[in-house]
């Protein structure tokens, strides 16, 4: 964006003063915030800082205690989502705002006014979809999509209605670098045809790459502003969080010990008729390690997730080996007990029950760690270890009894991360383990896991964020089109080659070499 004064660029979006205050916690502290026409506007903070609640605040989901708006040089009261709409406002949720039994051409249709022909509207998305490198099928039912599916929902829903000030929250968070680059081709022609953007992230060489301006949000309250592009990821993180940012500390692992989770040529047809089927899948992950999985979302890691974590089982036992014992007909439950943690790319639903507190959430994973006494729950001490969870991710909520809805999506992620690693399983399965988490919390999380791997847990992390899987990973593997490629050491590899992989394109090792790793 070229350099203008203020009277050259009119600004579109104007917040002052505005401050919203829940039971347990300030949100908003009487913050302003001005974007112009034409603007990407990146709103920079780390989790619980108040970036969803402003731009919730904006699209009429939550009304402001106090403050004003003004859209366009007026003063705006928004009452509600459809008159944000109606206003040219759209926003793309972190968390999906998607009923699961439609599928994606009613879902879209339920955004847009009036009652818009499903045919038309299909052929619509399926050109919006191509033409911003986001595919999606406009019958697929949305229960059936991946996280990463989802995100691309969300997007062309938004961009159907043509607005005038798009809000992006955590947009990338599951799409590929190839998905990202289209996206920012995207949003720069938005803004160049006048559009603003407000964009927010916790990738912050994205927003150093995209936006124009920043401002940057501490507890509640602006501490800054500046212009990405004359900054570094660095200091922007010590910007958010106030202090340098903290970098893992990988080693190689010392000494490798049992396998602890064992594939013999897992196959298994999805149930979902657009899904990817599992194709004779073989991999071993030890005590120890971490095993790295990388792959464009809709691949086969929703279907390896589920016969992972035993919620859907599969017909051979054996397929699936769990410390040692064939798991492959197990429930989730019995596959715990063995010492398996698992956490889902799905926070709410899977990972946690939206409206049970933090403490019955603990509850649901942590039963057999001694909260149970004569099958009577042992409340002090789920209560306590729900707290510990809190106090040792810096978890920000209003304490343990607060429901789990009521957390920002990287605060509840932390949650979820701190309850599973708190019980030191003997292996570990994550799927996107700092999606939609700040540059300070990721680091924390990733430290958090090669710790757990130096004491003897066998991990494996299923990412669609490969700086993050290289940052943390002892091996990495690639899924795609449901096959798995062999599992190659950092040292072998390189982003570049693994970014090949990614589209199925590896070479298969000769039998000599698969006999020579066992």
């Amino acid at each position: 964006m070229t350099s203008a004064t203020d009277d050259e660029l009119a600004f579109r979006l104007e917040l002052e003063g505005i401050t919203k205050i829940y039971p347990s916690v300030i949100a908003n502290e009487d913050v302003s915030l001005k974007v112009r026409e034409g603007e990407i506007h990146a709103v920079l903070g780390e989790n619980g800082a108040g970036k969803s609640t402003l731009m919730k605040m904006i699209y009429g989901v939550a009304k402001p205690d106090a403050g004003q708006m003004k859209w366009q040089g007026e003063v705006v009261h928004v009452e509600n989502p459809a008159h944000a709409r109606s206003l040219g406002i759209g926003m793309v949720f972190q968390h999906f705002s998607l009923f699961e039994t439609l599928n994606v051409v009613e879902n879209v249709a339920l955004a847009l006014p009036g009652n818009p022909d499903l045919k038309e509207l299909a052929e619509q998305i399926t050109e919006v979809s191509n033409r911003y490198g986001l595919p999606v099928d406009p019958q697929r039912l949305v229960h059936a999509l991946s996280v990463g599916e989802r995100q691309r929902v969300e997007i062309i829903r938004c961009l159907l209605q043509n607005p005038k000030l798009l809000i992006m929250d955590e947009p990338t968070s599951v799409l590929t670098p190839q998905a990202v680059r289209k996206l920012f081709d995207t949003l720069r022609q938005l803004a160049a045809e006048g559009c603003s953007i407000l964009y927010i992230s916790h990738k912050l060489d994205e927003i150093q790459e995209l936006c124009h301006v920043a401002t940057v949000l501490r507890d509640g309250k602006v501490t800054g502003d500046c212009i990405p592009s004359q900054e570094t990821p660095k200091s922007m993180a010590s910007l958010m969080i106030g202090k340098e940012l903290p970098v893992p500390e990988h080693n190689a692992p010392v000494e490798l010990g049992e396998v602890r989770l064992q594939l013999n040529g897992l196959s298994k047809k999805s149930d979902d008729p657009f899904g990817s089927n599992l194709q004779d899948i073989e991999l071993e992950v030890r005590s120890g390690e971490i095993l790295g999985i990388a792959g464009v979302s809709g691949n086969g890691q929703q279907e390896l997730l589920y016969a992972l974590s035993g919620e859907k089982p599969v017909a051979e036992a054996d397929a699936v080996v769990i410390c040692g014992k064939p798991s492959g007909r197990d429930l989730p439950d019995r596959r715990r007990r063995n010492g398996m943690g698992f956490v889902p790319e799905e926070r709410l639903g899977r990972g946690a029950v939206p409206r049970m507190s933090l403490t019955e959430n603990a509850l649901l994973t942590a039963h057999n760690a001694g909260m149970l006494k004569h099958g009577m729950i042992q409340f002090d001490k789920i209560a306590q270890f729900a707290r510990k969870c809190i106090e040792a991710y810096n978890v920000k909520c209003g304490g343990e009894e607060h429901a789990a809805n009521s957390l920002s999506g990287g605060n509840l992620q932390k949650f979820i991360m701190g309850r599973e690693i708190l019980l030191a399983p003997k292996l570990l399965v994550v799927a996107q383990p700092t999606w939609g988490v700040d540059v300070g919390a990721a680091a924390f999380i990733r430290q958090a896991l090669i710790d757990l791997r130096n004491e003897g847990t066998a991990i494996l992390v299923i990412s669609e964020e490969l700086e993050e899987l290289f940052e943390i990973s002892d091996r990495i593997a690639v899924i795609a089109n449901g096959r798995l490629s062999p599992a190659k050491k950092l040292a072998d590899t390189n982003i570049d080659e693994i970014g090949v992989w990614m589209s199925g394109m590896w070479e298969q090792p000769a039998p000599a070499e698969v006999q020579a790793h066992a």
